[in-house]
């Protein structure tokens, strides 16, 4: 049964995984200002997942939990995150090569994600979980920069060369249908809303709707279809590339569970 713990978990997994994959750009970044900001970006997502673990450590009250035991010590079905956040940094056109990474695919996720996240977390910071509202004030500064980070790339990568804007194009359309696992419920934000913690996420989305609309037309994009599959992360079921991200991103804690950090 789903409960608020699985809300927490949630809202962790998301920033853990999302900063696993903006990490995969240090070193590779295509300008070394883009290197830093990218490490940044996901220094911040992951300090907000450690919050978030650490508060599911204290909220369970079993002695056992730990951020490093929710982050390292989890398999796939255990995870919440959604499925926009496990994705490669490719679309299904691109050849899968571990190397080829595609910097539009990165920015259009990182747009479509903390567009969102800024209300989230703004509604957040009233939760009736003292915790959790501290956490969510702090994140709602970092959600703020890294929008206006992912908001002038389109600008620039949209409105730019036509190679540019032709990638940014093909970004956006693939990854459009996954944004719709925002907007469907599920029983663990039920249990949130219950008890005064969580939020509704659909009353953002007419605020997402317009900062998406708006951006990309600024940017001379198309805004593309959302319908297709819908897929459903958040309820365990995850695609085949998360196995990836935790069997690289827990490899070392698992091959020496003992050690202190």
């Amino acid at each position: 049964m789903a409960s608020y713990q699985d809300y927490l978990l949630h809202l962790a997994d998301n920033a853990l995984i999302l900063g696993q994959r903006n990490a995969e750009w240090c070193g590779h970044g295509p300008i070394l200002e883009e290197d830093l900001a990218l490490a940044n970006n996901s220094l911040d997502l992951i300090g907000q997942a450690r919050m978030l673990y650490q508060h599911v450590a204290a909220v369970r009250k079993d002695g056992k939990s730990s951020e490093d035991l929710l982050a390292y010590f989890r398999d796939v079905p255990d995870f919440r995150n959604y499925t926009l956040l496990e994705l490669p940094h490719r679309t299904a056109s691109l050849p899968t090569a571990s190397g080829d990474r595609d910097y539009a695919i990165t920015i259009a996720r990182n747009f479509f994600y903390s567009a969102l996240m800024v209300p989230v977390w703004g509604a957040l910071s009233a939760s009736g979980d003292a915790q959790l509202a501290a956490i969510a004030a702090k994140s709602l500064k970092e959600a703020r920069y890294h929008l206006r980070h992912a908001h002038d790339w389109v600008l620039r990568l949209g409105d730019g060369t036509d190679e540019s804007h032709r990638r940014l194009q093909a970004a956006f359309d693939y990854l459009m249908p996954f944004t719709q696992e925002f907007w469907t419920p599920s029983a663990m934000e039920a249990a949130a809303l219950k008890i005064g913690a969580g939020v509704d996420v659909t009353a953002f989305k007419a605020q997402w709707d317009d900062t998406v609309g708006d951006t990309l037309q600024a940017a001379t994009l198309k805004l593309p279809s959302s319908s297709g599959f819908v897929t459903t992360g958040k309820l365990g079921v995850h695609s085949e590339h998360l196995g990836f991200v935790l069997a690289e991103m827990q490899s070392l804690a698992r091959a020496h569970p003992e050690a202190v950090w």
